[in-house]
């Protein structure tokens, strides 16, 4: 059993190389498939017929080729935008909602925006009745401040 191992020996090492690759689909950062880069050179040096130290020195010095440079130029190249992109409460900058709940000129209220409801405050000297469009001007947290959209024609 043990030589059938040590004769088939890529097998392992593709197997870990998919493995891997498998693992990359979770976590989308390219660090797992670096190892699997280098799992794939160790079973071509075992195919060739390299000892068991040349297929670990193969796995190591290209998974560190992968990680210090292949790995950079890769998220630079696929993740290129991203730093700008905002997210969570910050993504709701500038939308546009709907008041469900009264937003008071010195308390809270509630706006509905694409379907979540988010606690709400103003600047503004008067209430917003329910049933008003306003758009989202700032937030601390996760309670965001509005200001009452302006509808053409009137003003």
């Amino acid at each position: 059993m043990i030589d059938y191992f040590a004769q088939h020996l890529w097998q392992m090492w593709a197997v870990i190389a998919v493995v891997c690759l498998i693992l990359e689909l979770t976590a989308g950062d390219f660090f797992i498939i670096c190892f699997s880069v280098g799992a794939a050179f160790a079973a071509i040096a075992a195919a060739l017929g390299c000892n068991i130290y040349i297929q670990l020195l193969a796995f190591a010095v290209f998974s560190l080729i992968c990680l210090f440079w292949v790995r950079p130029l890769a998220k630079r190249y696929l993740h290129k935008g991203e730093d700008r992109r905002v997210s969570n409460a910050d993504a709701l900058m500038g939308r546009h909602g709907r008041v469900v709940e009264t937003v008071k000129a010195d308390g809270f209220g509630r706006v509905q925006i694409d379907g979540d409801i988010w606690k709400t405050v103003t600047n503004e000297a008067q209430d917003i009745p329910e049933g008003a469009n306003v758009r989202v001007v700032g937030r601390e947290s996760t309670i965001i401040t509005v200001e009452t959209l302006k509808t053409e024609g009137h003003d």
